[in-house]
């Protein structure tokens, strides 16, 4: 079963794309659930762009939903979790919540795994694409980025592995029955300058891995681990559209 959830302002370019052709080209994300529950995607734009699916919606197992983006667009996705709305998008979710709001305003509750982009053609006037998985925040579900139709290196970049089973005991977020449903970062969970990179430790040459971002790294090698793990996390990619998946089982 497939979602298409638009805004009108994604209608609005959809139509200009079709009447001025190539004059206009558009970035599609497709995101798709493949968990075995609903989640709340959360959709935060970073540039003052119009949010794509106004800021939020649900997306049961097995949907998938449809969003253009226009060039220099930059943003982030996300999962939100056991969620409960009522009719005027009033509630709360368990994980990547929003201000109890369906639709996001601004970025959702830590611990939670983001996929962040920045597409082409902005005030840098780059034609790569860049996009990463970031695992700083701390993780609520897997989540996996795989570029379509594009040029370059284009690899895909995600975490597969459910870091919730074995998240460490200081880590661990529990729901109302003992369950563990998300895994804290180290800075969220001891909030110290060497595992937040702050302070004294603000730079790459002074913050290094921890013991629990080696942890993250080891199950999700091509996900940002903590604030200075550039080199094997960020990725870039010309023309593509993106699929980005909640619940990956694999990374193909």
């Amino acid at each position: 079963m497939e979602i298409h959830m638009r805004s009108a302002f994604s209608l609005l370019l959809l139509l200009a794309i079709f009447l001025l052709g190539d004059k206009v080209s558009a970035t599609v994300f497709t995101l798709q659930n493949s968990c075995s529950y609903t989640v709340w995607p959360g959709t935060l734009s970073g540039n003052d762009g119009t949010a794509l699916g106004d800021g939020g919606f649900s997306l049961p197992p097995g949907a998938s939903v449809q969003f253009p983006a226009t060039p220099g667009w930059s943003g982030r996705f996300w999962a939100r979790t056991g969620c409960n709305f009522d009719e005027f998008g009033n509630g709360k979710c368990e994980t990547g919540d929003c201000d109890s709001i369906l639709k996001c305003s601004g970025g959702g509750a830590t611990p939670v795994s983001l996929a962040e982009f920045t597409i082409a053609g902005g005030i840098s006037n780059s034609d790569k694409d860049f996009y990463d998985v970031s695992l700083v925040d701390g993780y609520n579900v897997g989540i996996g980025i795989k570029p379509t139709g594009g040029t370059g290196d284009c690899q895909y970049a995600g975490c597969i592995a459910d870091l919730n089973i074995n998240c460490p005991t200081e880590l661990r977020v529990l729901d109302g029955n003992g369950v563990v449903v998300a895994c804290k970062s180290a800075c969220d969970a001891f909030n110290v300058p060497e595992f937040c990179c702050t302070g004294d430790h603000a730079t790459p040459a002074t913050c290094s891995p921890t013991q629990f971002s080696v942890m993250f790294k080891a199950a999700c090698p091509s996900a940002y681990s903590y604030a200075y793990d550039d080199a094997s996390s960020t990725f870039t990619c010309s023309g593509s559209d993106y699929l980005i998946t909640f619940c990956p089982t694999s990374g193909v």
